[in-house]
């Protein structure tokens, strides 16, 4: 149940090509508005949207400083202290019917906060969110409990999206 006056976040399903036609300064550029980042709660099972993640700011986030590698994070502070998420990069393209899911990646991420370290491979995240970009469906290595709450989350957050969206990528969420 959302709180009074808070506003709901939602997936960008906007697409605009500012250089639409034209080919002069802009061409190339990559547009980022049809992509929504998720985060997962692997210990607490929730699933929201958070666009701070595009740029690391997300409350979950905020505050942390990232080691080198998740051994470093383990070995040097608290194991039992450290929670794992999953940053979900979902990419909505539109056909003439609507907007549908076409591409969704699952990224890895630690954080201890009470030692406010966390850790994330910083190559992955980018080279996931492009092959999201461009289509593809990674969710394989995720737990099955997240994924299945992923795709419920997906299905539920909006039904027409949902239908409309092609079945192999539903397929990735049964």
């Amino acid at each position: 149940m959302m709180e009074p006056n808070k506003r709901k976040v939602e997936f960008n399903i906007l697409k605009n090509d500012p250089v639409d036609g034209h080919k002069g300064y802009g061409v190339g550029s990559l547009s980022l508005e049809n992509v929504t980042p998720l985060l997962i709660d692997v210990a607490e099972g929730e699933v929201w949207i958070d666009p701070q993640v595009m740029h690391a700011r997300s409350k979950t986030e905020r505050g942390v400083r990232y080691v080198k590698s998740l051994e470093e994070l383990l070995s040097q502070y608290p194991e039992e202290d450290t929670k794992k998420y999953w940053v979900i990069w979902v990419v909505l393209e539109r056909k003439p019917e609507g907007p549908y899911y076409s591409g969704v990646s699952a990224c890895e991420l630690y954080i201890n906060r009470p030692a406010r370290r966390g850790y994330k491979s910083m190559p992955q995240h980018v080279n996931y969110m492009d092959k999201a970009m461009k289509g593809h469906i990674i969710v394989e290595h995720m737990d099955e409990e997240s994924r299945l709450k992923l795709g419920k989350f997906l299905k539920e957050y909006d039904s027409g999206i949902w239908e409309r969206t092609e079945e192999d990528v539903k397929s990735a969420f049964l």
